[in-house]
C-alpha cells in the first residue's frame, strides 16, 4: 500500500506539479512580463515574449507538459513517455478547468497500461504508443469530461465557500495547504486539481508561506542563513523528518497559518489570481507572490471562470502581500518558537536539518 500512495499520491502528483511549472506557471510569467513591457513601449522582443508565453500556456501544451511530468516521476519507459504527450494534451482539453486532474488520473492509467506491454513484443515501436495513446483516448472521451467537471466544481464550492465565510474558510484552507505543503505530497497539484483561486487561493499562499518562512525562522538557531534559504525559498518538507521525531515542532507553523489565513481573506481581502498552482507554492522560488502579481494583470483563464477581473494594485494590495508572505510568518513563528522552547516543547537540535 505504501509503495502505491508513493507512486501515485507523491511520485505522480509531484511529476504533474513539475509539468505545470514548465508551462503555465513559467508561460504565464514571461507573458505578463511582455505585457507590462509593452504598456511602456511597443518594442517586438516585447511582443516576443507575449507570443512566448502564450505558446507556454497553450491548453494542448500545459496538459502534455503534465502527463510527461507524471510518467517520467513514475519512471516510464521511453515509448510510454513520449506517447503521454498526446494523452496528456487531450486530457486536459476535454478536462476544461478541471483540466490538471483529468489529466493526472488518465495519465497514470495510461502509463501503467503502457508498461505492462513495453518491450514484451518484437513491434514494441508500435504496440506500446499505441497501447498508450488508444487506452489515454479511450478514458479521455469516457471520463475527462466529468472528472473535469467534478474537479472544477469543488474548486468553485471552495471559492464562493470562502467568499460567504472568509474567516472560517481562511483558517481552514490556510491550515490544510500549508500541512500539504510540508508532507511529501504536492500541495501546489492539489491546488492546480481544484483552481484553487481568488480569496481561497490567498489563504493557501498566506498558508504555504506560514510554512516556508515559519520553519525558516524557527529553525535558524540550528541551521542559520542556509536553513533561511533552503526552506524559505526551498520547501519546508525538508523538516518532516524532524517532525516526525517530535510532532510539536510542528505547531508553530500551523498556528501562524491560523492566523494569517484569516487575515489574508478579512483584513486584506489577498486574492491569488494567477496559475492556481501558484496557491500551492507559497515563497517557494517566491512562486506564490508571482501568481499573486500577475492575476492582479492578467487574471488566468480559472480566476477569470471564477469571477476575477484585472487590477491595478494599491498600497494595501502590496502591503497585504508582503505582511501575509514574509513579515508576519516570520513574526508569529519566531513568538510561538520561544514560547514552545521556554515550556520544552521544542529543544535545541530538534530542528536541526
Amino acid at each position: 500500500m505504501n509503495k502505491y500512495v508513493k507512486r501515485y499520491c507523491i511520485d505522480a502528483m509531484s511529476g504533474m506539479a513539475q509539468g505545470l511549472f514548465a508551462s503555465l506557471l513559467i508561460g504565464t510569467i514571461i507573458k505578463t512580463l511582455g505585457q507590462q513591457l509593452l504598456r511602456l513601449s511597443v518594442n517586438p522582443v516585447f511582443q516576443f515574449l507575449v507570443d512566448a508565453g502564450n505558446f507556454a500556456t497553450d491548453a494542448h501544451v500545459v496538459g502534455a507538459a503534465m502527463a510527461v511530468g507524471i510518467g517520467f516521476a513514475m519512471n516510464a519507459p521511453a515509448l510510454v513517455l513520449f506517447s503521454l504527450v498526446a494523452v496528456g494534451s487531450a486530457a486536459n482539453v476535454t478536462g476544461g478547468a478541471g483540466g490538471p486532474l483529468a489529466v493526472l488520473i488518465i495519465a497514470i492509467v495510461a502509463a501503467e497500461v503502457g508498461n505492462l506491454v513495453s518491450k514484451k513484443t518484437k513491434v514494441d515501436i508500435i504496440v506500446t504508443p499505441a497501447v498508450t495513446i488508444l487506452v489515454g483516448a479511450l478514458l479521455t472521451v469516457l471520463t475527462a469530461k466529468y472528472i473535469g467537471i467534478a474537479a472544477s466544481s469543488v474548486g468553485k464550492f471552495l471559492v464562493w465557500t470562502t467568499k460567504l465565510h472568509p474567516f472560517w474558510m481562511g483558517i481552514l484552507i490556510s491550515v490544510v495547504v500549508g500541512i500539504a505543503l510540508t508532507l511529501p505530497i504536492s500541495s501546489a497539484a492539489i491546488c492546480a486539481a481544484f483552481g484553487l483561486t481568488g480569496l481561497a487561493g490567498g489563504a493557501a499562499v498566506a498558508g504555504c508561506c506560514a510554512q516556508m518562512v515559519g520553519f525558516a525562522v524557527l529553525s535558524f538557531k540550528e541551521n542559520r542563513w542556509g536553513g533561511i534559504l533552503s526552506q524559505g525559498l526551498g520547501t519546508s518538507m525538508l523538516q518532516m523528518p524532524n517532525i516526525i521525531k517530535n510532532p510539536k515542532t510542528w505547531l508553530p507553523a500551523i498556528l501562524t497559518s491560523a492566523i494569517t489565513g484569516p487575515l489574508a481573506t478579512c483584513l486584506f481581502k489577498l486574492e491569488m489570481n494567477g496559475a492556481a498552482v501558484s496557491s500551492g507554492m507559497g515563497t517557494c522560488g517566491l512562486v506564490g507572490q508571482i501568481g499573486v502579481i500577475t492575476g492582479w494583470f492578467d487574471p488566468s483563464a480559472t480566476a477569470i471562470t471564477h469571477g476575477a477581473t484585472a487590477i491595478t494594485p494599491g498600497f494595501m494590495e502590496w502591503f497585504g502581500l508582503i505582511l501575509i508572505s514574509f513579515v508576519l510568518p516570520a513574526a508569529l513563528c519566531y513568538g510561538f518558537g520561544v514560547l514552545f522552547r521556554k515550556i520544552g516543547w521544542i529543544k535545541d537540535g530538534d530542528l536541526q536539518l
